[in-house]
């Protein structure tokens, strides 16, 4: 939940100032430092004038120090104008100093000295520093090149993580913490229980607390406890809590200031939720409510034509026909799956659901063998996409030890190197969009929850209580019922407006124990194939398709996590509680999760589509995309001798393969005798479309809400319940394969009408409808209408990045739509002297008022991107090092 803060314009105007303070030059920087600071005071010396009046409104003859004793007449006469202006003194000085509401104390906020104007940042700020601490063993030099990307040369694993840890707190403290605070279901501490109207504490803590996040989080920090990796959690927490340390409430980041609240320490438990946190942001199914609910409207027949396992038109990670040789036992569908799952028509509905996911969000990988690029040397790339915010979600580093040298990018918070390459190979990883997290019926004994009924006895039900703290008012305390399935989220107290009577339990692979942070820094050691596939074991959640490649010649796929072995459509309906045979029976072997060594065809590429064919045993459930998959291969096949330059390309394409094949669909149904003028004026700049997403196309726009209204027109007639409640939505695929394949699509006609419509007579009626939208519209350039942009995590407008001038789009492989987009784009060319090439859309600071806050955003938004420097030891600095950090041991 990123809940929009309520803050008055004139602070928001304060905001935006600094935004400008900090891309002036040094001189006209102190120039408005000046300026802006006259302003600040005129604000934040409101006290100070009034009392400064409350003096004046005395005789000059009294202003002299003992006189006003001497004057009793005069002191009479005089008492009640100074009586007023010193209680307007002194109600301003607490008025200034108190936090009303979302608005932070002011005097504090905008003192010159300790208020917002402690963040401006001149752009001549130097970051070189020597630094001394007890807990360092050896000395370590950080060198920052002109990026702002600081480059770790540490001689140990103890104190290259804790420099780490200090420097994420350094550029990005209050970014990690807030991220910690709303997966720990802690944000009313900070905001409130409410936030304009959206309530924080239904919308965000309790729902965080009731999918059990910290609860897993503990769960895992008690497996760790005799592992090796805690030393390096430990090292990491060491290194934020030196930063905090040393850190002055003056140079709090600003948004502590704005939300009037100070850091706590680091521990290595909140690196632990941070990747619960990153798995249930990569969770990929939570429809089971509003599949459920359309299961019992249409039935099991029905839904399997609205929801097949697999498109027509999929081109899968392994390509179809390669055959897989799978040890694991295929589970069985139980004995009462008809009666107590598949049969559910005429069911009563049920009215809880989980926050939408994001169909069209989106990654893509792929890695080319030497024998099909013109250096000889393999070529690897990655877009994971994302939800874009500010502060960026990933950081840049190089992270040097003798026998590691690591370079890509991080999740603050946690230590090592998330995607990127070292001296041996190069990694990337896209969403594997499987679902593993289902819901369970719970049948309780009565009211009180104390007791459940499991394999026909009653089971006692465990309790955790969840205090939350919330600013300004009482603690809630919410007690949360536990089953052998995990946390009940849905009993009749969170979201009670909905209550229906029944209880929903939720099991989800995040909740066990894994050691994923052990595997992120076995990944940053890894020297060959085998390495990386021994770091991939440790991995439980989320699943992740992860492509590397060597210097060597080695390219290598697998879709890996702890992944249930599943009967088919086990998991997309709420299961029944009360019975084990409805248990997930065990995980698929690591050796049985879909992988592909040195293929034949020379690349290797996933786009969160399906790893496999029906062939494959295990049933995957999720959501998976179809298209980027078909246009990635294809442009692949394609290149014979490809180059770093054709993989920018590749990366930032704007070719929509949906619409090749909807376009010609739409255009040839289409009657156009029963146009209306307005359509009419539109079907020009659709048949003249070149079928790029590209920004100022104007054909996309027309093509999408086209489109879009002859998806609803099919379908909603079909999926729409008489009680209203949420049902799932047909995909797109869905639709596309079914008109494509039938001449008579049997959903096209609407069973609302007497009369029987026809695909011709919807897909008229589709742009008669949109036509009415679109032409009123003040462009219809697709960048304009998409308006893609950058939110701060306050969703405050001074510190976003809004109305970026960038293509792409759903479907495409440049998947940038309004929210989401390629969070990080890295090409890495596995040469002797690797050579490798990045962007993010953010900057390497959290700090609005620094220049670096946003730094790499334009060239992000217009498809460029930055050689990156993998520094080597003993070489040369003089030309790439713009500031050094020295960090040295210290005597207790």
């Amino acid at each position: 939940m990123r809940p929009k803060m309520h803050v008055p314009e004139t602070i928001l105007s304060g905001l935006a100032l600094i935004c400008q303070i900090r891309r002036k030059s040094t001189t006209k920087y102190v120039v408005h430092r000046i300026v802006g600071s006259r302003i600040c005071f005129l604000l934040t010396g409101v006290s100070d004038l009034a009392t400064f009046l409350a003096v004046l409104s005395w005789p000059a003859s009294n202003r002299n120090g003992t006189g006003w004793i001497l004057h009793p007449i005069s002191f009479n006469m005089k008492f009640l104008p100074f009586a007023v202006s010193a209680v307007l003194a002194i109600g301003l000085v607490v008025a200034l100093n108190a936090k009303i509401g979302p608005v932070p104390p002011l005097g504090k906020f905008l003192s010159p000295s300790h208020g917002i104007w402690r963040n401006a940042e001149a752009d001549d700020q130097s970051f070189s520093a020597t630094l001394a601490f007890t807990k360092l063993q050896d000395s370590t030099n950080v060198y920052f090149d002109e990026r702002l990307v600081p480059h770790v040369f540490a001689q140990n694993q103890h104190d290259l993580y804790f420099i780490q840890g200090f420097l994420a707190a350094k550029f990005r403290l209050w970014q990690m913490e807030f991220q910690t605070h709303a997966a720990a279901g802690r944000l009313c501490e900070v905001l409130g229980q409410k936030v304009g109207t959206s309530d924080v504490l239904e919308g965000s803590d309790r729902r965080f607390r009731r999918l059990g996040l910290m609860w897993a989080a503990e769960k895992n920090l008690k497996a760790l406890q005799n592992d090796s990796v805690l030393n390096q959690l430990n090292a990491y927490a060491e290194g934020v809590n030196s930063y905090l340390e040393q850190l002055e409430p003056a140079d709090y980041p600003i948004e502590y200031k704005l939300l009037d609240y100070a850091p706590e320490k680091w521990t290595p438990i909140k690196s632990l939720l941070l990747m619960k946190y990153m798995a249930y942001d990569l969770a990929n199914d939570g429809d089971d409510f509003a599949q459920t609910n359309l299961l019992q409207h249409v039935g099991i027949a029905k839904f399997e034509q609205m929801f097949p396992i697999a498109s027509d038109s999929l081109d899968p990670i392994l390509p179809k026909g390669t055959p897989m040789a799978i040890t694991t036992s295929s589970p069985k569908i139980p004995a009462q799956a008809d009666s107590l799952y598949f049969s559910n028509k005429g069911g009563a509905g049920i009215a809880y659901n989980l926050p939408e996911k994001h169909p069209d969000a989106g990654s893509n990988n792929w890695v080319v063998s030497g024998s099909r690029t013109a250096s000889g040397r393999p070529i690897l790339c990655n877009d994971p996409h994302l939800s874009l915010s500010m502060p960026s979600l990933w950081y840049e580093v190089q992270l040097h030890v003798p026998g590691q040298n690591t370079y890509g990018v991080c999740l603050q918070g946690v230590p090592g190197v998330l995607i990127g390459f070292n001296d041996s190979i190069s990694w990337a990883l896209t969403n594997a969009m499987r679902d593993v997290m289902d819901f369970y019926e719970v049948k309780f004994k009565d009211s009180t929850l104390s007791d459940y009924w499991y394999d026909s006895a009653w089971r006692k039900t465990e309790w955790r209580t969840e205090t939350i703290r919330i600013r300004d008012k009482a603690d809630f305390s919410d007690k949360v019922p536990y089953t052998v399935w995990g946390p009940v989220m849905f009993d009749g107290t969170f979201q009670s407006d909905f209550k229906d009577g029944k209880t929903y339990a939720l099991h989800w692979k995040a909740h066990q124990p894994d050691n994923a942070v052990g595997g992120i820094l076995a990944l940053n050691r890894a020297k060959n194939a085998n390495d990386f596939w021994a770091g991939m074991q440790h991995v439980g959640t989320p699943g992740q398709n992860f492509v590397m490649a060597t210097k060597t010649n080695t390219i290598a796929w697998w879709q890996h996590a702890q992944f249930p072995a599943k009967w088919r459509r086990q998991g997309d309906f709420i299961m029944p509680g009360w019975d084990s045979t409805f248990a997930w029976q065990g995980d698929i072997a690591a050796a049985d999760n879909v992988h592909a060594i040195n293929p034949e065809r020379g690349f290797l590429s996933s786009a969160n589509q399906l790893p496999a064919d029906t062939t494959y045993p295990f049933y995957m459930g999720g959501l998976h995309d179809v298209y980027r998959g078909i246009i990635i291969n294809r442009m692949l096949k394609q290149q014979t001798a490809a180059t770093v330059d054709g993989m920018k390309a590749m990366q930032t394409n704007n070719y929509n393969v949906f619409a090749q094949w909807a376009v010609p669909f739409l255009l040839g149904q289409l009657n156009t005798a029963a146009l209306t003028p307005k359509a009419e004026s539109l079907l020009p700049a659709v048949r003249q479309w070149n079928l790029q997403g590209d920004y100022e196309e104007t054909g996309m726009t027309i093509f999408l809400g086209w489109w879009n209204k002859f998806k609803e027109l099919v379908w909603n007639d079909d999926i729409t319940r008489p009680d209203g409640l949420t049902t799932a939505m047909p995909y797109d695929e869905t639709l596309l394969d079914g008109v494509l394949r039938d001449s008579v699509f049997p959903f096209v006609d609407d069973t609302r009408t007497d009369t029987k419509e026809t695909t011709s007579y919807q897909v008229t009626a589709a742009l008669n409808a949109a036509a009415e939208d679109l032409v009123d519209m003040p462009s219809l350039a697709w960048g304009k209408v998409k308006d893609t942009r950058i939110r701060h995590l306050l969703q405050l407008d001074a510190f976003s990045q809004l109305h970026l001038p960038i293509g792409g789009g759903s479907k495409m492989i440049n998947a940038t739509t309004e929210k989401n987009g390629p969070s990080w784009r890295m090409i890495v060319q596995m040469t002797d002297s690797i050579e490798a090439w990045g962007v993010f859309p953010g900057g390497q600071s959290g700090n609005p008022g620094s220049k670096f806050y946003n730094s790499f955003v334009n060239h992000w938004a217009t498809g460029q991107y930055y050689r990156l420097w993998f520094m080597q030891p003993n070489e040369p600095l003089q030309q790439k090092v713009r500031w050094q950090m020295r960090f040295l041991p210290a005597r207790s």
